[in-house]
């Protein structure tokens, strides 16, 4: 927050936040690992939120203040707690944003529908633009009473009309099997009720849905990204996101960066970036 409220107004074209989730869970790097000493909890009680930021939520949105009321009798004080804390930065971050920019919220289904109000909330419900859906193969002990549960929600939202880049993944053979009939040139295509053909070779890809399959975490994968930071997430899937919804020289922000990955997929990129954590260890 302090930092955030040192930046200038609409300055950021991209914000991608992966906060904790309420998770009920503190975390921490394993010992020698590289990111040895980084750690944080996601448990929360009244004493981890400020009386200032009740009156500055009563203030700015007087019909959210009434929705974080009904969360203890809903769901827990813990869960209040966790979202007054949430909905100040939200707040400061869409200070933060041009007019042209985007914000994704990483979290799980522990919050994510609660966070969801927020959103419609702070930015407006006609700016709601994604429920991503990032979904990984099972490991580890399903829950006895319920199905596995193996996905993480980003919520994609704007401030206005958004720079937004169409993103692809390369298709499948199945997709391929579609283009069956062959010009005289030899180029594969397929038509439409007979009259409009597509090129299989002028297509960039498929069109990436909103539900991705195709990103293993890093839980699951034995990889050099990992330095063992606790929730670290793979550089593939900020440069998805980067990519969608930025340009060359733009500027990202992630307000909590942790091991840096959105600043190191920025860099690769050629945006700008700036990343902010609490702790000292983290983006070592």
């Amino acid at each position: 927050m302090e930092v955030m409220r040192r930046m200038n107004s609409e300055s950021v074209d991209l914000i991608y936040l992966d906060p904790p989730f309420n998770s009920n869970a503190n975390y921490a790097a394993p010992i020698g690992s590289i990111a040895a000493g980084a750690e944080f909890k996601d448990t929360w009680g009244l004493d981890d939120i400020k009386v200032a930021w009740h009156a500055l939520v009563q203030k700015e949105h007087p019909e959210l203040y009434q929705y974080l009321k009904a969360v203890p009798a809903i769901h827990s004080k813990s869960m209040m707690a966790y979202m007054i804390y949430m909905t100040v930065r939200i707040m400061e971050i869409k200070r933060l944003l041009k007019p042209t920019g985007s914000i994704y919220l990483h979290c799980d289904p522990t919050a994510s529908h609660y966070l969801k109000l927020l959103m419609d909330c702070i930015f407006g419900k006609k700016y709601f633009r994604n429920e991503i859906v990032w979904c990984y193969p099972p490991g580890g002990k399903p829950p006895k009473y319920a199905l596995h549960r193996k996905h993480d929600v980003i919520f994609y939202y704007s401030v206005g009309t958004p720079k937004f880049n169409p993103v692809f993944r390369p298709m499948t053979e199945y997709q391929k099997s579609k283009f069956t009939s062959i010009d005289e040139h030899g180029r594969k295509y397929k038509e439409y009720r007979g009259k409009t053909r597509t090129y299989l070779d002028d297509l960039p890809g498929s069109p990436v849905p909103d539900w991705w399959d195709d990103i293993h975490s890093l839980g699951q994968t034995i990889s050099k990204e990992r330095v063992g930071y606790p929730t670290q997430k793979p550089l593939v899937l900020l440069k998805r996101i980067i990519k969608a919804s930025s340009s060359e020289e733009d500027v990202v922000l992630d307000p909590f960066c942790g091991c840096a990955t959105t600043c190191v997929a920025a860099e690769d990129l050629k945006r700008r970036w700036a990343g902010i954590d609490i702790s000292p260890k983290a983006a070592e």
